[in-house]
């Protein structure tokens, strides 16, 4: 693997350009890639399908066999019962940021004794799927795309189709039809992490396409192409989000029994803090989801919310941030959000954001740090 990669220093190469250049399988390729990537000798980008170059430590690597002793290159399967005999204490702990790939910085939090994104790793190796339920907005996404950078994902609704999941016929540029696979075979042709967000949106019969690559048979039968059987590679592997509180979410029992773990998410507010998000804010929130927990109100703000009152504070200002905390709240729970925005702000009234009367031209705002005279002088 180091060797393709240094011999090729300018390309970006996928787990499926090197499989098929080195005749191994995407499953046992992806994991050499991100061996080498761990040891920081080769570097991981993309921000889809993940790609891999070679940086100034390859070709050392490269010049290096590692070869493991007889007997020890076992399956995954058996690889993955050893490893979660290892006591948590022994393990390393990963608590430090970790950046998703579009960037953004995901603060892993404790599961089971261990740093979520390693518990993750724990079951996806011991081929345990997860789901994940609680409210829009406490970092499901965040989470995964943390735990597995070869992520694929479906976004789930009631639109989606069995074509979305497998594939489906298009029309390429010379007007032929051609099959184009969907994420749920390349997840299993390339060993990768799958993804079904909001899963329980999708029609039950829809789902059912899926469950055939996460039992015992590990494969699929795609009718619409031929009757091709897809096999699963070692790696591949299905975790699925679910907002209990959304309309039209159901978690059926066909669905629920596929997944052995159900790890409900929550709003880590003390996070909200560390991030510098007003302390006033992130009160009102807590207060607000303690009246949720007790059936008392339908919303409260999660960390979604609350980074972006951060971010409309830091352009719109404080008392605009507030208005639009109360403004996004669905309507039979704003008077209530409301109300505590005023308690803990101390402001006398809060109104959703709304646009005002049409402004004169001498009355628009000048640019911070000018003044008119100066605009005026400037005008001459």
């Amino acid at each position: 693997m180091a060797r393709l990669l240094a011999d090729r220093p300018a390309d970006a190469l996928t787990i499926g350009d090197m499989a098929r250049q080195l005749g191994h399988s995407h499953g046992a390729v992806r994991n050499a890639a991100l061996t080498l990537v761990r040891r920081g000798e080769a570097d991981q980008g993309g921000t889809g399908q993940p790609e891999f170059r070679a940086n100034a430590k390859t070709a050392a690597a490269a010049q290096t066999a590692v070869i493991s002793p007889p007997g020890t290159h076992s399956p995954r399967a058996r690889a993955a019962t050893a490893r979660t005999t290892i006591l948590a204490a022994a393990t390393p702990r990963q608590t430090g940021p970790i950046r998703r790939a579009g960037g953004q910085l995901y603060h892993p939090r404790e599961l089971a004794d261990l740093p979520d994104v390693e518990a993750l790793n724990r079951l996806r190796d011991a081929d345990v799927p997860v789901l994940l339920y609680g409210p829009p907005g406490t970092g499901k996404t965040s989470l995964v795309e943390a735990a597995f950078p070869d992520l694929l994902t479906v976004a789930g609704d009631g639109d989606t189709t069995v074509g979305d999941l497998i594939g489906e016929y298009t029309q390429d540029d010379g007007g032929n039809y051609v099959f184009q696979y969907g994420p749920l075979v390349t997840a299993m042709t390339e060993g990768r992490a799958l993804l079904i967000d909001d899963a329980t949106l999708i029609s039950p019969k829809v789902l059912a396409a899926l469950y055939p690559a996460m039992d015992g048979r590990r494969q699929i039968q795609v009718k619409a192409h031929k009757g091709e059987t897809i096999k699963a590679e070692p790696g591949f592997y299905v975790v699925a989000g679910h907002n209990p509180g959304v309309h039209g979410a159901v978690l059926t029992e066909a669905l629920a029994s596929r997944f052995s773990v159900q790890i409900q998410i929550g709003t880590d507010y003390d996070l909200a803090l560390a991030l510098r998000i007003d302390a006033r804010v992130v009160r009102v929130a807590r207060h607000l989801a303690r009246q949720v927990e007790l059936g008392e109100l339908g919303w409260a703000p999660q960390l979604r919310e609350l980074l972006s009152y951060q971010k409309t504070e830091a352009v719109l200002g404080t008392k605009a941030a507030l208005a639009n905390l109360v403004g996004i709240a669905p309507v039979e729970d704003r008077d209530a959000v409301a109300d505590a925005v005023i308690k803990a702000v101390g402001v006398k009234t809060i109104a959703p954001l709304t646009l005002g009367k049409q402004l004169s031209a001498s009355a628009v705002r000048q640019p911070p740090g000018s003044t008119g005279s100066a605009h005026r002088g400037r005008s001459r």
